[in-house]
């Protein structure tokens, strides 16, 4: 008999063949007995029909698996051949020509058909087991269609660890293969790789349960699945798979839209056309182990050392600075990082309404009439009381035409922008750092409920093409599927909280000094408020937190979380830079985070709207364009050029005043210069935004904050250095880290291992693998050296002026 197998077994399968022959007959139909690996041809119609049957004898210790291909000459789709492959656990059965639908309903017809049955199971060595197959080929045309039938066994079913496998496929033909977990191995990569770009195709990883889903309309109904063009990489964990095995399966889609390809223009009008093999893929697949749990806890381990080792190099530092200041003076007084002696010409007891807010001898004289009543309580009586409400912050009423002239001489200096009650603008400094606690509970719950939601449908669904993961260095972690890029934002928390203990730090020195009546704290260098840098502290272990959620799942709807404090961080460090010189005109905690949400909003809308939108760009643009002028236009009359109604009336009569009836030099030259620079930067961001709308807002909106971030500094530093001021070890230390930290966090930042502004399948095409101890990605160590950056960055920051705490306010120039 054709096709039954030689061997001991030969009785039992005939037995069974003929057993199965005579239920077949018993409806009609003879089967024909065939063999595997032969041809076969005919024609059918709707009153005749064949059926053929295949036995074998399975082979111990193996997965036998059977393939079928047919072709049939015919394209008519009113008249189908139809194929019904019957098995003992199942049926699988399709028509030819077999019709996928596209994009717009457009239909792909394939006349040849290659379908791989689901396998039989493994048998122990010492036993086999015998298996028939009926294929059953039937049409209700009123006339002969031909076809062809080839039934084959597959000898290479069985993907091997750490060997490459080689194969094609087609939106007809899919294929599928088998890969058994070795007993050493809890946790595999499947790599599967391609020449080129398209056809479009899905892998998908599927439990060894039929039917298996290998078509383009069923392929995402069961498993884990990825699109692919030229790469796709998924990590497959031996506990989700009670056998210990599982399918790999290769799906050929009819159209590439779904991986960034557009339909071809030879098609368009055409919904009936016969693909047959012009779709057809070489693919290359490879199952490596991944990495094992210690490359976790080592991974664990150096993220947190890493940066406790700062905390390390805070204490020695702090030591060093304690043992030379005891052994430099014999009575010290600290206040911030500033000290003191009582050899000093002014003596120490002098009464802090006597010293804070007075105006030198070189100021106005109504300054020197203004300084009795900014008196304040004693020092020691630094506490918030209930009797100063907000409304006393910005209080001067009695002065306000004498505002004018202060603010608006030609030479400012410290003493004259620093003559409000320290207590109440500390106070209002404060409203920072209680705010952004506010801001920072109420923002990141929901963003950690979504994100949670984000992953649950990931595990849930199998669809990885939601979140945009460098696959090849994505290690999952319970229900996580990247923990290493969580694990990298740890550095902005932890250095985050040590910032915040060397700010509080100074804070508690420097009112143990305020309550010795230390001179130097009442009329001495920058006035302390540490506010701002308490704010600061906070927004960059918020960072950490909300940059850790995205990348839960990064996407592009999401990843305003990412940049959301970035700008508050960058808005936090001009103000700070700001205030330093202008303690008494910098903006309020609750106008500084109203601007904050204006932009997270703009950032929301051009995420929405800024693709394709050209009305979002031009209103955009306006905005931005508009604000830069409002803004320099407060920097340069120090907040005395009131924004109102008569605005646009009042700069008119400027302009025409200074510049057309009479073109004198600018009063503030150098406040000129930054915020000419300042404007034709923003000016030029604007436009070009406009010419090439950027489909990365979020980061557009985050880049012009940094450059106008680096110009202030840059312009803060050369008018310091400009004004004969020094720069101190420390300080200049923490600006050299902080320059080779940023180019080397830039440099990994700009590898780009994926871009949600593609298609999940040719973000995947950047995907790269792990280059610091297996576990983390160029990406990883961005986190590392931006968290590095940004804290060198605020310490800059908070250093920056200590040269000046033994210099009278009226010395020091505001610029």
């Amino acid at each position: 008999m054709p096709g039954a197998p030689e061997g001991s077994g030969g009785a039992l399968l005939c037995a069974l063949f003929c057993a199965a022959a005579a239920a077949a007959a018993s409806h009609g139909v003879r089967p024909a007995p065939a063999a595997f690996g032969r041809l076969y041809r005919g024609a059918v119609n709707m009153s005749a029909e064949r059926v053929y049957a295949f036995a074998y004898r399975s082979r111990p210790g193996q997965v036998d698996a059977v393939r079928v291909s047919v072709n049939s000459s015919s394209e008519n789709l009113q008249y189908p051949v139809l194929f019904v492959v019957r098995q003992q656990k199942g049926v699988l059965s399709w028509q030819v020509p077999l019709i996928f639908r596209g994009l717009y309903q457009r239909t792909y017809n394939y006349q040849e058909v290659s379908r791989t049955l689901c396998p039989s199971e493994a048998t122990p060595e010492a036993g086999c087991s015998d298996q028939i197959i009926f294929v059953d080929v039937a049409s209700m045309a009123p006339f002969d269609i031909a076809y062809e039938l080839l039934v084959t066994r597959l000898d290479n079913f069985q993907i091997e660890t750490n060997k490459a496998f080689n194969f094609t496929a087609s939106p007809s033909q899919p294929q599928y293969f088998l890969y058994k977990f070795p007993q050493d191995v809890d946790s595999v990569i499947v790599k599967v790789v391609s020449d080129v770009v398209y056809p479009c195709s899905v892998v998908s990883i599927q439990d060894i349960v039929c039917p298996v889903y290998d078509l383009d309309h069923n392929v995402e109904f069961n498993g884990v699945y990825q699109s692919m063009t030229k790469q796709a990489t998924i990590t497959v964990q031996k506990k989700d798979f009670p056998g210990e095995q599982f399918f790999v399966v290769f799906v050929i889609k009819p159209e590439d839209y779904a991986c960034g390809g557009s339909v071809p223009s030879s098609i368009h009008g055409k919904f009936n056309r016969t693909w047959n093999l012009q779709r057809t893929k070489n693919l290359q697949v490879t199952v490596v182990p991944s990495i094992k749990k210690s490359v976790y806890v080592q991974a664990v381990f150096f993220s947190f050392l890493s940066f406790l080792s700062f905390y390390l190099g805070s204490v020695v530092v702090a030591f060093v600075h304690y043992v030379r200041l005891t052994s430099s003076y014999g009575s010290v007084s600290i206040a911030g990082s500033g000290i003191m002696t009582s050899s000093h010409p002014i003596t120490a007891n002098t009464p802090e309404g006597s010293s804070y807010g007075a105006i030198d001898e070189s100021s106005s004289s109504v300054g020197r009439q203004l300084s009795s009543p900014e008196r304040g309580p004693q020092a020691g009586s630094d506490t918030d009381s209930s009797v100063e409400e907000e409304s006393d912050f910005d209080t001067m009423p009695e002065i306000e035409n004498d505002k004018n002239v202060i603010r608006t001489k030609v030479f400012l200096y410290l003493s004259d922008l620093s003559r409000k009650d320290r207590r109440i603008v500390s106070k209002k400094y404060k409203i920072y750092f209680w705010n952004i606690i506010t801001i920072a509970v109420f923002y990141a719950l929901p963003v950690i409920q979504l994100v949670i939601t984000y992953q649950t449908v990931v595990n849930v669904t199998g669809n990885q093409d939601i979140c945009y993961y460098n696959f090849l260095c994505a290690h999952p972690l319970g229900v996580l599927s990247a923990f290493n890029n969580i694990l990298s934002n740890v550095g902005h928390m932890l250095l985050g909280f040590l910032f915040l203990l060397i700010v509080l730090r100074r804070d508690i020195l420097h009112r143990r000094a305020m309550e010795m009546k230390d001179v130097y704290t009442l009329d001495y260098g920058i006035p302390k408020h540490f506010g701002l840098f308490y704010a600061m502290g906070i927004a960059l272990m918020m960072e950490g937190v909300l940059s850790a959620c995205y990348h839960v799942c990064p996407n592009y709807s999401n990843f305003q979380f990412d940049t959301s404090f970035m700008y508050m961080i960058a808005g936090l460090c001009m103000l700070k830079l700001y205030q330093t010189r202008h303690p008494d005109i910098n903006a309020s905690a609750y106008s500084a985070y109203a601007s904050f949400a204006v932009v997270i909003c703009l950032a929301v809308l051009g995420v929405v709207f800024g693709k394709n939108d050209m009305w979002f760009w031009d209103i955009f643009s306006m905005m931005h364009i508009l604000a830069s002028l409002a803004l320099s236009t407060q920097i340069y009359y120090m907040g005395r050029f009131k924004i109102d109604l008569g605005i646009f009336r009042r700069a008119v009569m400027v302009l025409y005043t200074d510049c057309i009836q009479q073109c004198s030099r600018p009063m503030y030259m150098d406040r000129m210069v930054l915020l000419i620079v300042g404007n034709l930067v923003n000016w030029s961001f604007a436009i070009f935004g406009l010419v090439y709308r950027p489909r990365d807002f979020a980061s557009y909106i985050l880049g012009i904050f940094i450059c106008n971030l680096l110009l202030y500094l840059a312009f803060y530093i050369i008018m310091k250095l400009r004004s004969s001021e020094k720069l101190l070890p420390i300080p200049l230390f923490c600006i050299v880290a902080t320059a080779v930290m940023w180019v080397a966090a830039l440099y990994f930042f700009f590898q780009n291992l994926s871009s949600w502004e593609e298609t999940p399948a040719e973000s995947r095409e950047k995907n790269r693998p792990c280059i610091l101890l297996g576990f983390f990605d160029d990406h990883d160590v961005w986190h590392f050296l931006s968290a590095t950056a940004l804290f060198f960055s605020f310490l800059v920051l908070l250093t920056l002026d200590d040269d000046l705490d033994t210099v009278r306010r009226d010395k020091i120039p505001v610029f």
